[in-house]
C-alpha cells in the first residue's frame, strides 16, 4: 500500500511540469562529476571522502534556493546518499518535505560487458532489501540504466525484457520504475538503433496490466517526436530525456523538439557550477541553468 506521500507524488508527477534532476552518479563516475565541479582527486582519498566529497556538492545543490519543488519535479539519488542526511533528515524525505521534489533511487549496479551491440544491466541479488529501504524513506520510484550501442534487434529485446522484468518486480514494490535504455549518442546506427528499441518498448508497455505505470528515460532520438507512441501510453507516467553527453544549450534545443518529453539531466544540469563559486554565484548558476532546462521541458 502506498503511503499518502507516495499518492501525492503520484499527483504531483501526472500533473505538474517540471524537470528531474539526475544527482545518481555513482562510484565509477563520481570522479569525474567532482572534477567538473572543480574538486580534484587529490583533494579526497579513497571512496569514503570521495562520497562525502559529492555528498556536499549535491546538498550544496538541493539546498539551493534556485532548486525548489516549483522547477524541479523529482530528483534521482544514488543509495549512498539515501543513506545520509541533508540538515538532518534522510535524504529523500528532506527533498519532499522541504523541497516538494519527488525522490527517486538508482537501483542498478552498473552495466555488464558488452554483448550483441548492448550492455546489460548486472545482476541485482539484494533488490528486494534496497527497495524495502526506499519504501521506508518515502522514495517514489526507481532508476536502473542500460545501453545501447548498436542496431541489433536480439540485443535490444535483451535489454527490454530485462529492464522490465526487473520493472515488474520494482511495481509490486509499490514504486514506480524509471526504465532507461540508453541508445549510445556516438553509435554509428543510432536512428536504426531507435526504431528497434520503440518497437520493443511498444510490445512491453502493450502487454502490461492497466495498473502498472512506468517512467522511460530515453536518449533523445534523431527525428523529433519519435517516442510520441510511448509519451502516448496509458501505461507511461513520463517520457524523460537524458542528456547523454550533449552540452546543456544542445540537450535543450533538442529536448524543445521533442514535445511532451522532459529532462531528467545530470552533467547538462550541473555544467557550470563550480566548489570555487561563492553562494550567490554558485545560486545564480545553478538558477540559470534551472531555467534553461525547465523552459525546454514545457514543450
Amino acid at each position: 500500500m502506498a503511503s499518502q506521500a507516495q499518492r501525492d507524488m503520484l499527483d504531483k508527477v501526472k500533473q505538474q511540469n517540471g524537470f528531474i534532476a539526475a544527482l545518481d552518479q555513482s562510484g565509477g563516475s563520481t570522479p569525474k562529476a567532482l572534477r567538473l565541479y572543480g574538486v580534484m582527486e587529490s583533494e579526497y582519498n579513497g571512496d569514503e571522502e570521495m562520497f562525502a566529497k559529492v555528498h556536499e556538492m549535491r546538498t550544496r545543490i538541493i539546498t539551493s534556493p534556485a532548486f525548489n519543488g516549483e522547477r524541479v519535479l523529482g530528483a534521482i539519488l544514488f543509495e549512498n546518499t539515501l543513506d545520509r542526511t541533508i540538515k538532518g533528515k534522510s535524504s529523500a524525505q528532506f527533498l519532499w518535505q522541504d523541497k516538494q521534489v519527488v525522490p527517486f533511487l538508482k537501483v542498478d549496479k552498473g552495466l555488464a560487458d558488452e554483448s550483441n551491440g548492448v550492455q546489460l544491466m548486472k545482476d541485482m541479488p539484494g533488490l528486494d532489501e534496497l527497495l524495502a529501504k526506499a519504501n521506508a524513506q518515502d522514495v517514489f520510484g526507481t532508476k536502473m540504466r542500460s545501453v545501447v550501442k548498436l542496431a541489433n534487434a536480439e540485443g535490444i529485446n535483451a535489454v527490454v525484457e530485462q529492464q522490465f522484468a526487473v520493472g515488474k518486480q520494482i511495481m509490486a514494490a509499490g514504486l514506480v520504475p524509471i526504465i532507461e535504455p540508453e541508445v549510445d549518442i556516438h553509435s554509428p546506427e543510432k536512428a536504426q538503433a531507435e526504431a528497434l528499441l520503440r518497437d520493443a518498448l511498444m510490445a512491453q508497455l502493450d502487454a502490461l496490466q492497466p495498473d502498472q505505470l512506468v517512467m522511460l528515460k530515453l536518449t533523445l532520438p534523431e527525428q523529433a517526436n519519435f517516442y510520441k507512441s510511448c509519451v502516448d501510453h496509458p501505461n507511461v507516467l513520463k517520457v524523460v530525456a537524458l542528456s547523454g553527453g550533449y552540452s546543456r544549450d544542445d540537450a535543450n534545443a533538442k529536448l524543445a523538439e521533442n514535445h511532451g518529453m522532459i529532462a531528467s539531466f545530470s552533467r547538462a544540469l550541473t555544467e557550470g557550477v563550480s566548489a570555487q563559486q561563492s553562494d550567490d554565484e554558485f545560486n545564480a548558476s545553478l538558477d540559470a541553468a534551472i531555467e534553461s532546462i525547465y523552459q525546454a521541458s514545457l514543450t
